[in-house]
């Protein structure tokens, strides 16, 4: 588990640099576009990026929960949940409780983020705490303590966040262009859109593929570690297999899902991608089928 812990801080900080890297290119060009002088357009787009991936490394669980428009978990209103995780604080050894949020979606579904296990949130959706039964929402939550306890959440939370941001600034860069593009009929700016265009073709081509690629970095192999460790936790592999099952057979939409923060969650948010045979080397999720296979022979 230490060793997990130690590759997935590694893994941050080369994930950090890379979309570093990616943010002050794009807003380099940005610069480039708008005839700011090259060492004015690296001062602006290295200040930028730096500053932004700052700001998403102390603020990401705030990103992400605001993305989703979860709210804040309260004892009155959600007595279950708030229960089972004072429970499961002793059997998971952490010393800081995670807080916990709530979405509306119909969808049972759950994920953990936070820079570390001192500011670790869990949040999961109104259709989990009304479908499950005690031990299945058990097993979830411990799932997700899991993630806290192995420093997935850091890794999850910064991918989440700048994969957005960079295809966002990408989106943004490729509107400009085109804007630009209308509006300048003269030759010499027509040569320079197209190079623009050239390039923000390639920003808006790659962006998605290198947040996939980004995405399967993180290794799928971090939810059979998960599932592994709640069991620990709760000593009751069936809880977490019955809700895993009713999980992957639920064709509910969670609506504030996306692309970019799909694999954080305990199942593919996608119903449909759920259910497809694709390649394993293509899945940001091992199959429920996996996974709960694996559950079974640690009975």
């Amino acid at each position: 588990m230490y060793e997990d812990i130690k590759k997935n801080k590694m893994k941050t900080g080369g994930i950090v640099f890379i979309f570093l890297l990616m943010i002050t290119l794009i807003l380099y060009y940005v610069c480039y576009m708008f005839d700011i002088s090259s060492y004015a357009a690296i001062a602006i787009a290295l200040s930028f990026s730096i500053l932004s991936t700052i700001a998403t490394y102390y603020n990401c669980d705030k990103i992400v929960l605001a993305s989703v428009k979860a709210r804040e978990a309260t004892h009155e209103e959600d007595l279950q949940l708030t229960n089972i995780l004072d429970a499961l604080m002793v059997a998971s050894g952490l010393e800081h409780k995670p807080r916990l949020y709530v979405m509306e979606s119909s969808q049972p579904n759950a994920f953990a983020t936070g820079r570390n296990p001192q500011n670790a949130i869990i949040c999961v959706t109104t259709g989990l705490l009304e479908k499950l039964d005690y031990y299945e929402l058990e097993g979830v939550v411990a799932h997700e303590l899991s993630h806290i306890k192995n420093y997935d959440i850091l890794l999850s939370a910064v991918i989440s966040v700048m994969v957005g941001f960079v295809i966002m600034l990408s989106d943004i860069f490729t509107r400009t262009m085109f804007r630009s593009s209308r509006r300048d009929n003269d030759e010499n700016d027509s040569k320079g859109n197209a190079v623009l265009l050239l390039i923000g073709l390639i920003f808006l081509i790659l962006s998605p593929i290198i947040s996939n690629l980004i995405q399967l970095a993180v290794s799928r192999r971090r939810e059979y570690l998960a599932d592994s460790t709640a069991i620990q936790f709760t000593r009751n592999p069936d809880g977490l297999i019955s809700a895993l099952k009713k999980i992957s057979e639920d064709d509910s939409e969670l609506d504030v899902a996306s692309n970019s923060n799909a694999y954080m969650y305990i199942s593919n948010p996608f119903p449909k991608k759920r259910k497809k045979k694709m390649s394993n080397l293509l899945s940001t999720h091992p199959s429920i089928e996996e996974r709960v296979e694996a559950l079974e022979n640690l009975k």
